[in-house]
């Protein structure tokens, strides 16, 4: 395969986690001729301190690794960083993608076909996605219970979505999401009340219409609901309704 070379509107920094050299390589290679900065680690305990350090704008990760696996990795950079986290794997079951959805990742491909392009693809929509400001128009998309201020809240669970700085607030306290989770979470409070089926939301999620099963829905909103009861372990606002989807009740 020869690379394509293009020109990015904003080159990035990706850091590359793989313990197969020729296949890191490769991957190198394309992202490098796609005008990307592309470093590579192949122990899965170089990971997390090269990301503390040098700040990726991207993190390309093997779910099989020397040291630590791409999960434990993976669970551990979502407890101070949402830098986009793309998991590259052989496996190819469902359980297998949905566990990586599960542990904070933003997308998950299949090494088998192996394709360097779709790789630099996949990049590419998930960089576009992250780098996009969030428009203005409203600020606050949903105080869902009141309208309150800070220094005068309204009884009950309160959660608030700042599209401005791309953070979420629940009972006051702030949210630590994904983005994938914090667009979960401002779609649902875009409407409270009403019922998002998984195929709507899907498309909120991932714009790119990628190939992702709705079950990737439900992981989201489980690490959400995980997320949301951490605050408040009693109120539990997101309802799912069987053979429809999910709505909000605050």
């Amino acid at each position: 395969m020869t690379p394509v070379t293009t020109t990015p509107a904003a080159p990035a920094h990706i850091l590359i986690v793989e313990d197969e050299p020729k296949m890191a390589a490769l991957v190198m290679d394309y992202l490098r001729a796609a005008g990307h900065r592309a470093e590579w680690r192949h122990d899965g305990r170089d990971a997390v301190p090269y990301v503390r350090e040098h700040q990726p704008d991207l993190v390309l990760l093997d779910l099989m690794l020397p040291g630590r696996d791409g999960l434990e990795v993976c669970r551990e950079l979502r407890t101070f960083s949402d830098v986009p986290v793309v998991m590259l794997t052989a496996r190819v079951e469902e359980a297998d993608r949905l566990a990586g959805l599960e542990c904070g990742a933003d997308d998950y491909i299949c090494k088998t076909p192996f394709s360097p392009r779709e790789i630099v693809a996949r990049i590419k929509a998930i960089l576009r996605r992250s780098r996009i400001a969030v428009p203005v128009a409203a600020p606050l998309a949903a105080p869902v219970a009141g309208a309150g201020t800070a220094s005068a809240a309204p009884p009950g669970p309160v959660l608030r979505v700042d599209v401005e700085s791309y953070r979420a607030y629940f009972q006051g306290a702030l949210l630590d999401l994904t983005p994938v989770e914090f667009r979960l979470l401002r779609t649902l409070a875009s409407a409270p009340g009403h019922v998002f089926s998984r195929d709507v939301l899907l498309t909120r999620l991932h714009h790119d219409h990628r190939a992702v099963t709705d079950r990737a829905v439900d992981s989201h909103v489980k690490n959400l609901r995980r997320k949301l009861a951490q605050i408040d372990p009693v109120c539990d606002p997101i309802r799912a309704v069987y053979g429809v989807g999910f709505r909000l009740d605050l």
